[in-house]
């Protein structure tokens, strides 16, 4: 997820509930091979990651096969263990790159993604992250589309690009993306990803759908634990929150700007008696050293 699921976040993840598979924020590929040095330095940020994340897999958005495959090369170079195309973001910006959801409606395009992806990777293996459709559920053309070049892995979102996150996940769709893989005798692993709430949930998902995994995202917002199954105390969370916040300032300070936290504020500091009041005070500060000062003050009140 962009400005969720980076550097910081993800080493914080890894600390504290690791996944098996990480993927990196999406980055673009054209801006890798197209943006001025600054701007580049800026982006490789986004594919910084730390060892105890592996396996990693580096996320890359384009609809221009030579940029895909620069950006493959790269992963390489930089010892990813897998590479990921996102042709499932609805944003619109990047759909009219024609990428994200947009491959949807090119699927030749896609494919050639793929193909150079896997070139530029020499080796590594290459996913792919998309929807059921886009304005209306396509999966019976548009998935044996994508199988036709063997990816390692199609995580398919239960949902069309139209319908956003706004509807109920449909996994019954999952099943039968299941389904065509088998019908067309392919062994390109299928993972779901859509409201999956907790590891409990995702497994009760495998069961009915026979996907090879599931894909959580927004689950893991706020919550660290989310794949260790471990409940941690409310001191616990604020704690992490601000340990998380300052390796926040540590590798994205004067990079980033210091408000993508708030959002993280917003899933740690919630459900309990003065959540209300001290997110607020949470929404005010501009430094790891202001956080760390209102929730030690805030954990004193508890005692």
């Amino acid at each position: 997820m962009a400005d969720v699921t980076d550097v910081a976040f993800r080493r914080i993840i890894a600390k504290y509930g690791k996944p098996d598979v990480t993927w990196t924020e999406f980055v673009s590929a054209d801006g890798l091979s197209r943006a001025p040095e600054e701007g580049r330095k800026k982006l490789l940020k986004d594919l910084e990651y730390s060892e105890s994340e592996r396996p990693i897999v580096a996320q890359f958005f384009t609809s221009k096969p030579e940029y895909m495959f620069n950006a493959a090369k790269l992963a390489k170079e930089l010892g990813f263990d897998g590479i990921d195309i996102n042709m499932g973001c609805p944003d619109q910006g990047v759909n009219r790159q024609g990428a994200g959801a947009c491959l949807i409606r090119t699927p030749e395009v896609a494919q050639a993604l793929i193909r150079a992806a896997k070139d530029g990777g020499s080796g590594l293996p290459v996913s792919v992250k998309t929807r059921l459709g886009w304005n209306q559920d396509e999966l019976e053309t548009w998935l044996p589309a994508l199988l036709k070049e063997k990816p390692a892995v199609i995580t398919v979102h239960a949902r069309t690009r139209k319908e956003m996150s706004k509807v109920p996940a449909r996994w019954e769709r999952v099943k039968r993306a299941v389904e065509i893989r088998n019908e067309l005798g392919s062994e390109v692993l299928i993972f779901g990803n859509g409201d999956a709430k907790d590891i409990a949930h995702a497994r009760e998902l495998v069961a009915e759908t026979g996907a090879d995994g599931v894909m959580l995202g927004r689950a893991i917002f706020g919550n660290p634990w989310l794949f260790s199954e471990r409940v941690p105390t409310l001191e616990e969370k604020l704690q992490v929150m601000v340990e998380h916040t300052k390796l926040f300032e540590e590798l994205l300070g004067g990079i980033k700007n210091f408000n993508i936290m708030k959002k993280h504020y917003k899933a740690y500091v919630k459900d309990f008696d003065g959540a209300n009041e001290l997110r607020a005070r949470l929404m005010e500060t501009q430094s790891a050293g202001e956080v760390e000062k209102i929730v030690s003050e805030f954990l004193l009140t508890l005692e």
